[in-house]
């Protein structure tokens, strides 16, 4: 027993998933179609990182200002936020299902305003709409997927949305890859997302609801007729009657605290089990993001040319190993959830994030210091016009200025031009533009302007996919499993409406501030801060966050009443002579 009187779950392994979807495929069936939600929310992700060097080719202003770059990648997030507080409510109003609907409508309006956008403030509307189906589709896929599976393979299937997210993430670099050299690149690559939105719109009108939510609205016949197709026979009666144990407990919740928005709101700040609740989801959503892993997703072309790699097609190229190290990642998640647990996996996955991001700071830093030496004659005598304003008054011919570097070039808003014999040698302190770029490459040599040509540079890559290793199996996607199975069924629509918006606005300030941070910290000093940013998160994880694998949605309701407390708080308390019960 554990505390709180819960039974321990039966160890249920990978395979098993698989045998008892083989044998009731509809389980699958209704995993996959709502999992959709999850490849529109990854692909959204990981698309604007490519289509953005494309459009600040396509936008002047773009490319000049740090701050409307970070807007655009931004909006989508403050959309999702929105999304998100408006899904929650959805969801227990009208359905898991009418939530789905409603987020791929969402999706194809973004994407097709995106793809025809003729100015910046366009592409932002569109990330807006975008943003909106985000957020609904965050927290609504995996809910759905969790009301519509057996307990015992409950993490598996929620780690479809997990993979599906990933997966959604590769894709859309495939599909970056592949607009490279076509008309009008970022709009197709934008434009793309409205077809998975049209798939999984026409997929989910033939699905049914929620058989949880059904029941809490009186349909019993529904839910048990849906509950028959999932169940084997013999379990059915047990199920239904686990209903209607919780459905009676809430209705008489309900009839002391209201129905209303306000009233219910009021209710789970009062109710101690829903309090526990969110303290464990809101932790896990907020730590989900201030590791820093959507400044990977978002900006991982960038970062790869922060690490020396020029080239936009070198960069996204590269970044594509990183996303694809993502969805396997999610894979060994779906082998490993159900068996070890997704406390376990979570502070496994902080240990080795806080391992990689420390030692992405030291490389980042290296780089830094080691970046070629500004050659002072090259720099002034370069072409016309061309020496770095910042550089020039400071320069002469035989005694370049101290402490000059590439690193030093860059950060003055200037470009470096390297050196035509070997990569790493002196090279030119040069303006920043687009003729400048040409005049670079018309002499067969390459122009940085967001990172320097370094020997560090592949380590960099190294250890970013290392990152993604570590993160994708625990953080990736458990912190979505848990707020799937952690509030009680009238709160559940609300808590983990809550629980994502934490994530978004988590998102939105990591998104909002990263470039502002590379340039303000550098490279190294940004990976530092979400080292810190993570060892705090590790803590609350730890202190915060119950095992709820295998467990009946009523059993984690009993444990979150009982208390949580971890093992050696408990052992110490014991110790002590006091009641942890």
């Amino acid at each position: 027993m554990v505390e709180g009187g819960i039974a321990k779950a039966d160890k249920t392994e990978f395979t098993e998933c698989w045998r008892t979807t083989w044998k009731t495929p509809y389980i699958m069936r209704l995993a996959f179609s709502a999992g959709i939600g999850g490849l529109l929310f990854g692909y959204d992700t990981g698309v604007i990182s490519g289509a953005l060097l494309f459009i600040k080719e396509d936008f002047d202003e773009v490319d000049k200002k740090t701050w409307l770059q970070s807007t655009i990648v931004s909006m989508a997030v403050a959309g999702a936020i929105v999304g998100a507080a408006v899904g929650g409510w959805i969801n227990d109003r009208f359905g898991r299902r009418m939530s789905i609907l409603i987020a791929d409508v969402l999706f194809l309006i973004g994407a097709i305003v995106m793809a025809f956008a003729p100015a910046p403030w366009v592409i932002i509307v569109g990330r807006i709409f975008v943003g909106f189906g985000v957020g609904m589709a965050s927290m609504t896929s995996p809910l759905y997927i969790s009301e519509a599976s057996p307990a015992r393979i409950r993490g598996a299937l929620v780690s479809t949305n997990g993979l599906l997210i990933t997966g959604g993430q590769f894709f859309s670099y495939l599909i970056n890859l592949a607009f490279v050299h076509t008309p009008g690149t970022w709009r197709w690559m934008l434009g793309v997302a409205g077809v998975p939105a049209i798939i999984q719109f026409v997929l989910m009108l033939s699905l049914p609801e929620s058989p949880r939510w059904l029941y809490r609205k009186d349909r019993v016949a529904e839910s048990r007729a849906i509950l028959e197709r999932i169940y084997p026979a013999e379990e059915v009666e047990a199920e239904m009657e686990a209903l209607r144990v919780s459905v009676e407990a809430e209705k008489a919740d309900e009839a002391i605290i209201g129905d209303s928005f306000g009233a219910k709101l009021k209710g789970a700040f009062a109710n101690p089990v829903v309090r526990r609740g969110l303290a464990a989801g809101v932790t896990v959503q907020v730590a989900q993001q201030f590791v820093g892993i959507n400044t990977v997703m978002y900006y991982s072309p960038s970062i790869v040319q922060f690490a020396g790699y020029a080239s936009n097609s070198t960069a996204m190229a590269l970044s594509l190993i990183t996303s694809g190290l993502n969805a396997i990642g999610s894979i060994v998640s779906m082998m490993f959830v159900d068996r070890y647990g997704r406390r376990k996996l979570m502070i496994i996955s902080m240990f080795g994030i806080i391992s990689c991001l420390i030692i992405l700071a030291t490389v980042f830093s290296q780089a830094a210091i080691h970046a070629p030496k500004i050659d002072a004659l090259e720099s002034t005598t370069f072409s016309p016009n061309a020496t770095c304003p910042a550089f020039a008054p400071l320069a002469t011919p035989n005694a370049p200025p101290s402490g000059w570097n590439c690193m030093k070039c860059l950060r003055s808003e200037c470009g470096f031009c390297a050196s035509g014999v070997q990569p790493y040698a002196p090279g030119a302190c040069v303006v920043l533009s687009d003729d400048m770029k040409a005049t670079c490459h018309s002499k067969g040599r390459t122009y940085f302007k967001d990172g320097c040509p370094s020997k560090f540079g592949f380590l960099a890559i190294v250890f970013l996919g290392l990152y993604i290793v570590v993160y994708a199996p625990g953080m990736g996607t458990v912190p979505w499993i848990v707020n799937s199975e952690i509030y009680p069924l009238r709160y559940r629509g609300l808590g983990g409406g809550i629980a994502a918006v934490s994530n978004w606005v988590s998102n939105l300030i990591v998104s909002e501030s990263f470039l502002s941070l590379t340039h303000a910290l550098g490279s190294s000093g940004t990976f530092l801060l979400f080292a810190g940013f993570s060892t705090v998160g590790l803590f609350f994880i730890w202190l915060l966050v119950p095992e709820t694998k295998g467990l009946q949605f009523e059993e984690v309701e009993k444990l979150l009443e009982a208390g949580y407390k971890p093992s050696l708080l408990r052992r110490r308390n014991k110790a002590k002579g006091v009641d942890t019960a």
